[in-house]
C-alpha cells in the first residue's frame, strides 16, 4: 500500500503521529539521505513490515510503500492519531 508521509527532520525526538497523513519526526538532518534512512528504519521497526521510499527523496512530503492491509492501516490511524 502506498501511504503519504510528511517528515520533520532535525526534531528533538523520534515520533510518529497520524494527523491527516502519517507524520514522522526524526532527529537526523535532511542531508546525505540521513533523515530518509532514519524515517524508513523507524517505520520498519514500528510496524514490523517492509517499507520503501517511492517518491519524495528530496522533499518533506513523501510516498512510501508499506506491506500492510487496509485493516492494519486503520489500526495505525487509531494508535498514532491525536498524539
Amino acid at each position: 500500500m502506498i501511504i503519504e508521509v510528511k517528515v520533520h527532520p532535525k526534531s528533538k525526538q523520534l515520533k510518529i503521529v497520524w494527523k491527516n497523513t502519517l507524520e514522522v519526526y526524526v532527529t537526523e538532518p535532511p542531508e546525505n539521505n540521513k533523515a530518509n534512512g532514519q524515517m524508513l528504519e523507524l517505520l520498519k521497526r514500528t510496524f514490523k513490515k517492509e517499507v520503501s521510499l517511492v517518491k519524495g527523496h528530496n522533499s518533506r512530503k513523501k510516498l512510501v510503500s508499506i506491506e500492510i492491509s487496509e485493516g492494519e492501516l486503520n489500526e495505525i490511524r487509531e494508535k498514532y492519531g491525536n498524539s
